[in-house]
C-alpha cells in the first residue's frame, strides 16, 4: 500500500510529517485528511488558530504532491431544516 505524508501549514508554519500513513489510494488518504482537518479543527489550543489560513500539503513517497487541502473544505456549513 502506498505511503502518505500529510504536511500541515499552520499559519505558515510547516508541522512535517515525518511517518506517514498507508492508504489503498489517494482517495481514501483524502478522506483521512478532512478527518484529521476536522479533528484538528476541535482540539483547543493555547492560542486562536486562524483555520481559514491552514491546509495539509499531502505528498507521497517520492515527495510528489498528491493534493493540498485547505481547512475550509472541511467545514460544515450546512444546517439541518426543522
Amino acid at each position: 500500500m502506498p505511503r502518505y505524508f500529510f504536511n500541515l501549514n499552520l499559519e505558515g508554519e510547516v508541522v512535517p510529517d515525518l511517518e506517514g500513513q498507508d492508504f489503498r489510494d489517494a482517495d481514501e488518504a483524502w478522506e483521512a485528511t478532512l478527518a484529521m482537518a476536522r479533528n484538528l479543527m476541535q482540539t483547543e489550543f493555547s492560542r486562536p488558530v486562524n483555520w481559514t489560513a491552514c491546509y495539509f500539503q499531502v505528498t507521497d513517497e517520492a515527495g510528489d504532491i498528491v493534493h493540498e487541502f485547505p481547512f475550509v473544505e472541511a467545514i460544515n456549513l450546512s444546517h439541518p431544516m426543522h
